[in-house]
């Protein structure tokens, strides 16, 4: 007997424009070549106007898992954010075997919109109130190769569509 589980196959960023089509969410793309953190994403800054997004993936001591989406230039404390997020003692980096499990992504390309691939409802998902101030947000459409923007009540919608009521607090310094 085979004890490997079948996973679904992560969602395509076509599926994920469809699945926003469908909502009825406006959505821009741009196509650029691959960035994986994101001082190599600030030569688009002109390109893409709104809140640009940095993602962390983290788990707390009872292995519950947490997507921060903050503005790209914020500072996360990790070692008391826990408090913030109602996590278990201090939080660490999510493995990137659970990253391509529950969002379908791997290292470096986090983003909030891997919540379409959260099915079971793993990932809570956090929002900072100072990237929530911006009218249009942006992160990757599940790779690192592009970059979406939204409005941000279409972000809300999106992940509520998704099965995720997100957070939207002060994670940031």
């Amino acid at each position: 007997m085979n004890d490997i589980a079948i996973l679904p196959a992560p969602t395509t960023p076509e599926a994920f424009y469809a699945f926003l089509d469908k909502l009825g969410i406006a959505h821009k793309t741009k196509t650029h070549a691959p960035v994986f953190t994101v001082a190599e994403s600030v030569s688009l800054r002109d390109e893409i106007p709104g809140g640009h997004t940095k993602n962390l993936f983290v788990k707390d001591k009872k292995d519950r898992y947490f997507v921060l989406t903050v503005e790209e230039n914020a500072t996360v404390d990790l070692k008391a954010v826990h408090k913030v997020i109602g996590a278990s003692g201090r939080v660490s980096f999510g493995r990137p075997e659970k990253m391509m499990e529950y969002l379908g992504v791997a290292p470096g390309s986090v983003t909030v919109f891997g919540a379409i691939n959260d099915t079971a409802g793993n990932v809570t998902f956090v929002l900072d109130e100072d990237l929530m101030k911006h009218e249009v947000i942006n992160g990757h459409p599940l790779s690192n190769d592009a970059t979406t923007s939204v409005s941000r009540d279409d972000l809300l919608r999106f992940l509520e569509a998704t099965g995720h009521t997100p957070l939207v607090l002060k994670v940031t310094d």
